[in-house]
């Protein structure tokens, strides 16, 4: 295959790697001009993506920021290929994915949404690997659900950066999720390390600490975006673990050791029901 990949990020990077490993050939684009000779000169990429190599693409990984996706999908419609897929690792789906499949339909390609589920707390392509996607879960939001030939198409596009699972859904349905399962997330870690007593941690923490500040350590730009993009689903679940810590807070400061355990076992229940007994 011929995969075409803009932004040679962490997830472009890694993408471009896991292809190139696989035997594939990747072309690809990147705003830092020094960053894709890099990625040339070391053999993962073969040649830079342009209008007059788009067409040859058998897929196009866009793996930019959500804005960004949308103006080069707009821009560069008429140059993809009728035959191939172009899928977007954007973080967020319903705004790329209602922007991108109208331009679809009406120049005739393929556009599906997409987000692997995989990463680190690290950005750029110097930390991408070929490995990155091995096991992890890929979010696909397809055009259509019946459309079982294009489902089949894109777990074979996919297949050589190893993903162990393909979830199908609905960009809202992604959303909302990824409002839980990722952005607060970073919120909290964000957040979390703002206390005073993180300036004189050191000697006193362990793996709570590590584990939980791990995504405080992110990209603000793009962050800023996805939150934005989603403040419809993650406004809510910020909400919502505000009215919770306010629980804690409230039986602590009665020193009201009853709720606090009752609290505490219904937190521990509820991480049971989701991934068993520890």
């Amino acid at each position: 295959m011929l995969i075409g990949i803009v932004g040679l990020g962490l997830i472009g990077g890694s993408f471009a790697k896991a292809y190139r490993e696989a035997g594939h050939r990747v072309l690809a684009r990147d705003t830092n001009a020094s960053i894709l000779e890099f990625a040339m000169l070391s053999g993962v990429v073969e040649g830079e993506l342009t209008a007059e190599t788009l067409p040859d693409c058998d897929c196009v990984l866009l793996a930019v920021y959500p804005e960004a996706a949308v103006a080069y999908v707009r821009e560069m419609a008429p140059y993809f290929s009728k035959t191939g897929l172009v899928l977007d690792c954007c973080g967020v789906k319903q705004q790329v994915c209602a922007a991108c499949f109208p331009v679809a339909e009406a120049y005739g390609f393929t556009f599906a949404g997409g987000h692997p589920m995989a990463g680190t707390q690290y950005s750029g392509y110097v930390h991408s690997r070929a490995t990155m996607y091995q096991g992890a879960s890929m979010v696909v939001v397809p055009p259509r659900f019946d459309d079982m030939a294009l489902l089949d198409r894109i777990r074979s596009v996919l297949a050589p950066a190893g993903f162990g699972r393909i979830t199908v859904t609905t960009a809202e349905k992604h959303d909302r999720m990824i409002a839980f399962t990722s952005q607060l997330a970073h919120v909290v870690s964000n957040a979390y390390v703002k206390s005073p007593a993180a300036q004189t941690h050191d000697g006193f923490s362990a793996g709570s600490y590590k584990d939980l500040t791990r995504v405080a350590w992110l990209n603000a730009d793009m962050w800023t975006e996805l939150f934005l993009e989603n403040r419809e689903f993650l406004l809510p679940e910020i909400e919502g673990i505000l009215r919770s810590l306010e629980q804690y807070a409230d039986a602590i400061r009665r020193g009201d050791a009853e709720t606090l355990r009752a609290l505490l076992e219904e937190g521990k229940a509820c991480k049971e029901r989701v991934d068993g007994p520890c």
